[in-house]
């Protein structure tokens, strides 16, 4: 089973690189320029995966759930914190926190539906492996 966070974070990397097909501009025209721009060290996806995480996250307005699409791409792609985004919104946080467990949980539906294997599955598989290890060193620690 993927880490749905970890995809969407690797992917948010991939679309803040300029590579997503979404047309959902944070800088207003003519302003591109004046603005840096940051490449940072964010752990981003292949292409190929990019533009399937894409079309699953592009679902979300197809579907008219575009706040969250807003929130998927406010989260992931801009990295703003889920209190910032709540703060925004005028919302509380704990409602941020459900709509996006919605919105992963969406994507997570739709790349399940596609059945397609992702490149970055194995590092993600890798990570899950290190998080149980970690827990259950902590666990027996404790005993």
């Amino acid at each position: 089973m993927r880490d749905i966070q970890q995809v969407l974070e690797r992917w948010g990397g991939w679309a803040a690189s300029d590579n997503s097909g979404l047309d959902w501009s944070p800088i207003a025209a003519g302003f591109k320029g004046l603005m840096p721009y940051r490449t940072s060290q964010r752990l981003k996806c292949c292409d190929s995966d990019g533009l399937t995480i894409d079309a699953c996250v592009l679902h979300l307005q197809a579907m008219r759930q575009r706040k969250e699409l807003d929130l998927i791409m406010l989260y992931y792609v801009y990295r703003m914190s889920k209190r910032e985004i709540a703060r925004h919104w005028r919302i509380d946080e704990k409602i941020i926190r459900i709509q996006l467990q919605v919105a992963e949980g969406f994507v997570a539906g739709c790349l399940a539906m596609l059945d397609v294997q992702l490149d970055m599955d194995a590092q993600v598989k890798t990570y899950e492996k290190e998080k149980v290890n970690a827990v259950r060193k902590t666990h027996a620690s404790m005993f």
